[in-house]
């Protein structure tokens, strides 16, 4: 019997797929204190596992481009 092949993508092992504030920050340019008050506020896509707070990647570059403005 042949084995069904699944639609799902697969991800290499050292794939990070949530992002702490630092990484954030870095990545975006801004201070670590911005991030965090981002996160906070609920301007960020945010994910807690247990007491740790992380930003997903996949949600962060979605949310970098639905704050995409042209410029005029």
């Amino acid at each position: 019997m042949a084995q069904e092949s699944t639609s799902e993508p697969t991800l290499p092992s050292d794939e990070v797929l949530l992002m702490r504030a630092e990484e954030v920050a870095r990545t975006l340019g801004l201070s670590r204190s911005k991030i965090y008050q981002m996160m906070s506020g609920g301007a960020l896509p945010t994910v807690r596992v247990g007491r740790a707070v992380r930003v997903p990647k996949a949600a962060l570059r979605d949310w970098v481009a639905h704050h995409t403005t042209e410029a005029a």
